[in-house]
């Protein structure tokens, strides 16, 4: 009896593991399920940084890249033009041209007075006053101004004669404009552009022809 009892006192052992698997499995998902978590949280700072620096990539690339602007004669006419005699080659009119200040910055472009000379073959034949102004962010200034042409020194230009009887004129027109670009109303950059344009005068038809500026 004492035997049997004895026995019964011993502490039943599992059958199987099962136990030990069923107590361990809720711990494991649970520390899959917080790994799975942190995962998507570096993923989630990760694409957060890339987007922030997409973001300022872009930004330096078009809003803050300052632009030359682009100083240019879009358009002209002639009016009043008288050339001289073949013994004596001349030629006198007045120019209206249509000038453009083109702004691609996203801040304003502020410019400071400016003379455009025009010339026939390397001798001055014009000028005139470009007066202080700007230009707004992304936009093209326009503005009309009339040149006196004049040449009467046939001495210092031989083929003038040459250029009458053909009934074309050259003329070239320079200028440099210097201003400042302000972005956002605080940045200010110096920035200059030069306007080098020809075209050429049909004497018959005193019109204005093949303007290109580079």
């Amino acid at each position: 009896m004492g035997e049997k009892v004895q026995r019964l006192s011993y502490p039943m052992s599992p059958a199987n593991g099962h136990d030990t698997e069923v107590g361990a499995a809720p711990h494991a998902a649970a520390s899959e399920l917080h790994k799975r978590k942190i995962t998507q949280c570096l993923l989630c700072i990760a694409l957060f940084a890339i987007f922030q620096i997409a973001v300022v990539v872009i930004f330096s690339l078009t809003v803050m890249k300052i632009r030359n602007p682009r100083f240019r004669i879009r358009s002209a006419h002639l009016t009043n033009f008288n050339a001289g005699t073949p013994a004596n080659p001349a030629f006198t009119g007045k120019l209206n041209a249509e000038f453009s200040v083109k702004n691609a910055n996203f801040g304003r472009y502020k410019y400071m007075d400016t003379t455009v000379d025009f010339f026939y073959r390397g001798t001055r034949v014009g000028e005139v006053f470009v007066g202080e102004s700007r230009a707004g962010w992304r936009t093209t200034k326009k503005f009309n101004i009339s040149v006196d042409l004049s040449l009467a020194n046939a001495r210092a230009n031989p083929q003038l004669a040459s250029d009458l009887n053909a009934g074309v004129v050259p003329i070239s027109s320079e200028a440099r404009m210097i201003g400042s670009v302000e972005l956002l109303f605080v940045l200010k950059k110096n920035r200059s552009t030069c306007l080098n344009c020809t075209m050429e005068i049909v004497t018959a038809t005193q019109q204005i022809r093949n303007i290109l500026c580079k």
